[in-house]
């Protein structure tokens, strides 16, 4: 697990947001599992306008998650970041949170993209969004049959499918959504068909999958948007011709719209300095943080009012996403583990 610790500032200036400047240094210790080049000037800036020094320590969700439930009330951290929603619904479970009242917050995220608010606040907001696509053989597959989740499951595409692990956050997340849609026996009985029309065991990531779909060694996957909008700004060669080769549905938009996951961040349960991150949340909320925020991922923001100029998501064009409460999904992924289980898709 990699643990790095940035300071990102050593500049203590009378804050341009409103703040009084402070006799003493503030600090905000920030937990994140995003480790993207362009966060290095989104958190720049938040020091600049607050004087607020922020010191990072990276590693993954799980990782993260794992010191918080170690170090306890000892815990250093102020502000997490994490990049699934069953992980930022698990943490919320586990109290590792704490819940904001936060007026810029519930005006700027929709209510679906953030945790549910119980009287106190949400324990967690979503920063940015990914759509979980599906990805064909230009060759091999028409598009019209694979526009929906469902056919995946459909016999007409038998042995064509791949896909990783049916137990990583991502699917789980997806499959947790399809329970909503479907309802638990429909989505069950589509998870069989799937395994069913898998042209191998699950294995490897998404691009892994994308490029797997180029080769021929199956002809549709699920990937999240992000991992082919890098393969489309690529300059790489082998990349271009995995793109080339290969088309992009933004599946059911016929009906409840594409899947869509998120990147969120919340206040640690024991956080020290809790007006400063607060007011990093809702700076991760402007316009600005929106930009970098999610073209730092190549993802779409979660205000809606902000554009990214990504040409690759423009290219992919507009779609339709799905509007059930993503702390409904997150919530749903240990039934949904449990059923995978049960149909062996593994």
């Amino acid at each position: 697990m990699r643990r790095v610790a940035i300071s990102l500032s050593a500049l203590a200036l009378a804050a341009t947001l409103g703040a009084p400047a402070a006799a003493q240094e503030q600090v905000l210790n920030l937990y994140s599992a995003r480790h993207y080049q362009t966060d290095e000037a989104l958190y720049a800036n938040f020091t600049k306008a607050t004087g607020i020094r922020i010191n990072r320590v990276e590693a993954d969700d799980a990782g993260i998650i794992a010191r918080l439930r170690s170090e306890g009330a000892a815990s250093p951290a102020d502000v997490i970041l994490l990049v699934d929603a069953a992980r930022l619904w698990r943490a919320e479970q586990e109290g590792l949170f704490q819940p904001v009242r936060s007026a810029v917050l519930e005006q700027r995220i929709p209510a679906n993209l953030r945790s549910e608010d119980k009287g106190e606040g949400s324990a967690w907001f979503g920063f940015s969004t990914r759509a979980r696509v599906i990805v064909y053989n230009k060759i091999k597959v028409k598009r019209a049959d694979v526009d929906t989740y469902e056919e995946l499951a459909d016999p007409k595409n038998k042995g064509k499918v791949c896909t990783r692990s049916g137990s990583h956050p991502y699917n789980l997340s997806l499959i947790g959504a399809l329970m909503e849609h479907l309802g638990p026996e429909k989505t069950e009985e589509w998870a069989k068909g799937v395994v069913a029309n898998m042209a191998r065991d699950p294995k490897g990531g998404d691009t892994d999958q994308i490029r797997a779909v180029a080769s021929g060694e199956c002809a549709v996957a699920l990937s999240n948007s992000y991992y082919y909008a890098r393969l489309m700004r690529s300059k790489k060669p082998e990349d271009r011709a995995v793109v080339e080769k290969t088309g992009v549905v933004f599946p059911n938009q016929q009906s409840w719209g594409t899947h869509v996951n998120v990147a969120g961040g919340a206040v640690a349960r024991h956080a020290k300095n809790r007006e400063a991150a607060i007011k990093f949340l809702e700076y991760l909320a402007s316009d600005e943080a929106q930009v970098y925020f999610a073209n730092g991922n190549n993802e779409y923001p979660a205000v809606p009012t902000v554009k990214v100029p990504n040409p690759a998501l423009d290219s992919m064009g507009e779609f339709k996403t799905e509007l059930i409460p993503i702390s409904v999904v997150g919530a749903n992924t240990a039934k949904v583990q449990q059923m995978l289980d049960r149909v062996g898709f593994k």
